[in-house]
């Protein structure tokens, strides 16, 4: 790694503990839960589902949070560490240094807020037949405050990066209020901002904070059930390509380059729109019987984007090593890789 990429990708997010285990179908319909979606526990319905799930069923402790996972990524396929500095809320306890060591093995550099009064945030990562539903308790993730942002310390980071990466599930906090701040810094001094739609909940319920982010951004991913959902919320219909060019034409703040838009379909082709053009991917194949599970395969693929990404190497380039590194994650339980990427461009 060259020198020039030290601290070039400032990260944030939502740290959580991710509780893994596979678990049957009623006990999805038991707290209203579908495969392949992501949501925020319910406090009355859904807080009993953590206790019930370490009791009853074979867990997997994994540090994770969509942006922390994605950073995790990055680092590994560049193999070098310090590129990365990643931000986030934690609480005072033991989670949160099993986060932190799990971040910091891959050579990502952690800055977080620490909040006395809650604990560590959790997810629960439900795998059914190889597909995860989601659920997240934010706790201390979602108390993070712009005056962390605003401190010496994160400045300076912020000051020497040249690339910010942040998911949507920052919209649902106080901490929007900071992915402002990075976009209209991105805007000033002419840096890339890459941001993630995450969810199709935020853009059910937050679309209001979304549209106000979305003009700072250079680079949006979302996967297909996010982009329809998109595709409904603007009544841009249901064709995939269609809505990667209107959401590459929603105004942009930053005129001196068009943004890009980037659209994973599982197995299926990932759409790319750039340039006025509508460029489709191939995945790597992966035998059925090969998948572990699906966690986490979307922040590697965002991780391995931005490793060639903040390399500034062609988009042939990003897609490949984000089908590589999703490839690798699917093939193993959650967002986690071997020792060394065997990626060759």
């Amino acid at each position: 790694m060259s020198n020039d990429l030290q601290g070039a990708l400032f990260v944030i997010g939502n740290p959580l503990l991710d509780i893994s285990a596979n678990v049957p179908q009623d006990f999805l319909e038991k707290y209203e839960l579908k495969t392949g979606n992501a949501i925020l526990a319910d406090p009355q319905k859904h807080l009993p589902l953590y206790g019930d799930l370490v009791k009853n069923f074979p867990v997997e402790y994994i540090a994770g949070g969509a942006a922390q996972n994605s950073a995790r990524a990055c680092q590994w396929m560049i193999q070098s560490p310090s590129a990365t500095s990643y931000v986030g809320c934690v609480g005072n306890d033991e989670n949160a240094k099993h986060i932190k060591d799990a971040a910091e093995s891959y050579g990502v550099k952690t800055h977080y807020m620490i909040d006395n009064s809650k604990p560590t945030g959790t997810c629960a990562v439900l795998v059914r037949d190889k597909e995860r539903s989601l659920v997240a308790n934010l706790a201390a993730a979602e108390s993070y405050r712009k005056t962390h942002f605003d401190t010496p310390e994160i400045q300076s980071l912020v000051k020497n990066a040249k690339y910010f990466y942040a998911t949507g599930f920052f919209l649902t906090h106080d901490g929007f209020d900071t992915l402002l701040a990075i976009g209209e810094h991105a805007k000033q001094t002419n840096k890339h901002f890459l941001f993630n739609l995450s969810a199709p909940f935020l853009i059910q319920f937050f679309w209001e904070r979304m549209k106000l982010v979305l003009p700072f951004t250079d680079v949006v991913f979302c996967n297909e059930d996010e982009a329809a959902e998109l595709g409904k919320k603007q009544g841009w219909g249901t064709d995939l390509a269609e809505i990667a060019q209107k959401l590459a034409n929603f105004p942009k703040e930053n005129n001196t380059r068009k943004r890009m838009v980037v659209f994973t379909q599982g197995a299926k082709e990932t759409i790319v729109y750039q340039n006025d053009q509508v460029h489709r991917f191939t995945p790597i194949p992966c035998k059925p019987e090969e998948i572990v599970d699906t966690n986490g395969a979307g922040d590697s693929f965002v991780g391995g984007f931005l490793s060639q990404y903040i390399q500034q190497k062609p988009l042939q380039d990003c897609i490949d090593a984000a089908h590589y590194t999703a490839w690798e994650c699917i093939r193993r339980s959650g967002a986690t890789f071997p020792s060394k990427p065997n990626w060759k461009k």
